[in-house]
């Protein structure tokens, strides 16, 4: 049958879906999350909610309507559910229950809700929810079902994987690298390997929801089960183990993202440049040794520089101001490039940048 609401193309080139393998185009829907997280990041970031109001519920309606005819509900356990998923790991497919997934509905859900309240009483009608649907993405909210393991203390990237041979990445030998031009399909898939992060994605969108013990608790398992054989995955686990002060990790993840077709890691340099991760060379700096947050409407910092380099530098736009940030083995400077004043937080410490400031 047809699912209600909007579930957007994992890849097009017109509007429509363009991916030919099932396993993507019909089970990697936690994509959809990733389009309700895309509205939330620019209007978190920039303080401007004029699309969100407009144009941005719209979408975030469709979405949260999608979760709610995708899911079902399991008697035995009282909890919501979604089966038959592909999650950010593509080195498993048709899974139940994938953690990520599950969060990011969840998460589209809650917020949802929350932007009706900030749109009039013409764009609400407009979008004709009633209240029963209301209800039931709140009871999806309340309800949903998310493996979990006591013992260990993490989140389980899907149903089962536990019962998996969990070996490391270590374990594979250097001749059978990359795994996908070496192993079967089928191997592949009864491996514990992780091709990117996968439960550390939904940790690094939402790092201030998560303790340092469960990002500590959860980064420590999955990250050497996991291949790096996408060029989404090291600038994610470099931000992580930059905030979890894991410095030779978030260094090795910073170098694999920067010199990934440089040094042509995963034998695919021939295919063509990974602009995804030469984006996330800048993101490993900014949002990993920089430590850059937006919390609660202002821009925070909490940067360190590696032993082994001696500086970095950049520029950001914040909310109509131009920044530049230098940090060395000494301190940090943050320069007011242009704009008005503002206050940031600089390592856990309110800051009024006017001009120039230097801490050390």
């Amino acid at each position: 049958r047809v699912l209600a609401g909007a579930l957007y193309p994992m890849v097009t080139f017109n509007g429509i879906e363009c991916h030919n393998e099932w396993e993507i185009t019909f089970e990697e829907i936690h994509r959809n999350g990733s389009i309700a997280y895309a509205i939330f990041n620019y209007t978190r970031y920039t303080g401007d909610e004029i699309y969100l109001k407009t144009k941005g519920i719209d979408v975030l309606t469709g979405i949260s309507r999608f979760w709610a005819d995708r899911v079902h509900f399991s008697e035995r356990k009282q909890q919501y559910m979604i089966h038959g998923v592909t999650g950010p790991n593509e080195y498993e497919n048709n899974v139940n229950n994938n953690w990520y997934t599950n969060f990011m509905a969840r998460w589209t859900l809650e917020y949802t809700l929350a932007s009706l309240k900030k749109v009039d009483a013409a764009k609400r009608a407009a979008l004709q929810i009633t209240d029963a649907e209301l209800a039931k993405w709140q009871d999806i909210v309340d309800r949903m079902y998310f493996p979990y393991d006591e013992k260990l203390g993490i989140f389980v990237q899907q149903d089962g994987f536990l019962d998996k041979d969990v070996k490391p990445v270590s374990s594979i030998p250097a001749d059978q690298r990359p795994i996908n031009q070496h192993w079967s399909w089928d191997h592949i898939l009864r491996s514990p390997y992780i091709k990117q992060a996968d439960v550390l994605q939904g940790i690094y969108y939402f790092m201030d929801k998560f303790t340092a013990e469960q990002k500590k608790r959860n980064f420590d398992f999955y990250e050497p089960l996991t291949v790096h054989e996408s060029s989404l995955s090291p600038a994610v686990h470099a931000i992580l183990a930059a905030d979890l002060h894991y410095e030779d990790k978030a260094v090795e993840m910073y170098e694999r993202t920067a010199r990934l077709d440089l040094d042509n890691y995963n034998n695919d340099t021939v295919d063509g440049l990974h602009i995804t991760s030469m984006t996330g060379s800048w993101l490993a700096i900014v949002q990993g040794f920089a430590g850059m947050r937006v919390k609660d409407d202002t821009l925070a910092f909490a940067p360190f520089v590696p032993k082994a380099w001696t500086h970095y530098q950049f520029h950001v736009n914040f909310r109509g101001r131009l920044i530049k940030v230098d940090v060395d083995q000494q301190g940090t400077t943050v320069e007011l490039v242009s704009g008005e004043p503002l206050t940031i937080e600089l390592n856990g410490q309110a800051i009024e940048v006017a001009s120039t400031v230097t801490t050390k």
